[in-house]
């Protein structure tokens, strides 16, 4: 029999463990199977979990006569810190595997999450710039375009940064960077440089859509978690509705002082084209994953799977699929690949495959629909093919993590219930060993 102050212990550090995993971005099931694991490494049998946007639960009844121990945290939102995730994800790791004790597992989560960040904040600055460089030169934009977008990714952070202090709704923050963006585009317009400036818009919308979880929504919603699915997907939607509300705001602005931004359709006419454009999505994903503090010796997986997704989307776009299939092939490439490759850097699929999808997210299709609907024409079109696209790559990514990682005998015996492979957690490295 396990003592009372023992089984309030262990469900304690499952729920810090669980905090960091899903303000991280995690599924819901893989929350779940996380908690449950931890559970069970510290001998507490008979334990269920709930999940959901902001709170996490875990009840221990050992027997139908005795009273349920039940603990509940709220999970605060914080920025996203794949190097806490991937030093949380290895404690998880060692406790199951039997390697540390409960009194070691809850040290290292503890120390990890009051250690603050890794990188210098002026560096993280810098990476959201060479993102929006790498997302510029995907869109095929000059080296004056590509300094436009390096500035404003770095205007956006600093706005990011700066918002929050004075607790201001995501929604505004959202809203506010895409102003900014769009602003810096306008400015870019009423100059006498030649310039595409509507790629410097779509780049600051690929940067705000970076951080949008529908990726997470659209997990659990297929895996069975429909409350915490609709709540990620709601803020997901009004994250997406204040870029929406800031590119307009700067649209309306420049038409204003008669400035408009043209349109213009990316793609590769040949070869350069082509390594530019992967290139430009391998430097936009590894930069990505170095601004959201992901260990350095993963950058290197995420550029190689990023180019190889912007390789198919290519390769399939020029067909007559159309982008929307190209971008779900390119997503079921990315989360086939990426949970292969991920075991090799020890780091959770999860901080591969969140980057590598970022060079594929929908910008161009939301400024489109914007651009036109600020001239007064019908751009619902774009705008619902942007959201068909979102969904697509979430949907594509977890296709690929099920054809990529077949549940394992041992696995399946304990995750009857929350059936399918994992982003983080013990049984996605087991499955990797044993593969």
């Amino acid at each position: 029999m396990v003592e009372r102050r023992e089984v309030y212990e262990a469900l304690d550090l499952a729920l810090r463990i669980g905090e960091v995993l899903l303000s991280s971005g995690a599924g819901a099931a893989d929350v779940s199977a996380t908690m449950l694991a931890v559970t069970r490494a510290c001998g507490v049998r008979h334990v269920t979990a709930d999940v959901t946007f902001v709170d996490l639960a875990l009840h221990h009844q050992p027997t139908s006569h005795e009273p349920a121990a039940i603990q509940v945290r709220r999970v605060t939102r914080r920025q996203v810190d794949y190097a806490d995730l991937v030093e949380v994800d290895q404690a998880v790791n060692d406790l199951v595997a039997g390697e540390i004790t409960r009194g070691e597992a809850r040290d290292r989560v503890a120390r990890t999450v009051s250690t603050g960040h890794v990188r210098h904040r002026w560096a993280v600055t810098l990476g959201w710039g060479a993102m929006g460089t790498g997302i510029a030169l995907t869109l095929g934009g000059s080296p004056v375009v590509c300094l436009l977008a390096f500035l404003a990714a770095c205007a956006i952070d600093l706005t990011q940064l700066l918002l929050p202090q004075h607790r201001i709704p995501a929604f505004y923050q959202q809203a506010a960077g895409a102003f900014v963006a769009t602003l810096i585009a306008v400015t870019a317009s009423a100059t006498p440089l030649e310039v595409n400036p509507s790629r410097v818009v779509t780049t600051g919308i690929v940067m705000l859509l970076a951080g949008v979880g529908i990726m997470g929504a659209t997990q659990d919603a297929l895996t069975g978690f429909p409350v915490t699915a609709s709540a990620r997907l709601i803020n997901a939607l009004l994250d997406t509705a204040g870029i929406i509300a800031g590119v307009g705001a700067g649209l309306t602005v420049g038409d204003l002082f008669g400035v408009g931004l043209t349109t213009f359709k990316p793609g590769a006419a040949g070869l350069a084209e082509v390594g530019v454009t992967l290139f430009g999505a391998a430097l936009a994903a590894a930069a990505f994953a170095f601004a959201s503090y992901a260990p350095l010796r993963s950058l290197v997986a995420v550029a190689l799977v990023a180019a190889l997704g912007q390789g198919v989307l290519l390769a399939v776009d020029s067909s007559e699929v159309g982008r929307t299939w190209g971008s779900a092939v390119a997503a079921v490439t990315i989360g086939a690949v990426c949970y292969l490759v991920a075991g090799r850097f020890r780091v959770p699929p999860l901080v591969v495959v969140v980057p590598a999808i970022v060079p594929l997210l929908p910008g161009l299709d939301i400024y489109r629909g914007l651009a036109l609907l600020a001239e007064g024409k019908d751009g619902v079109l774009q705008l619902a093919s942007a959201l068909a696209t979102a969904l697509a790559l979430a949907a594509g990514v977890i296709l690929g993590q099920y054809l990529a990682h077949p549940l394992k005998r041992e696995a399946h015996r304990l995750e009857t219930r929350l059936s399918g492979p994992r982003m983080v957690g013990p049984f996605r490295r087991r499955g990797v060993e044993e593969g």
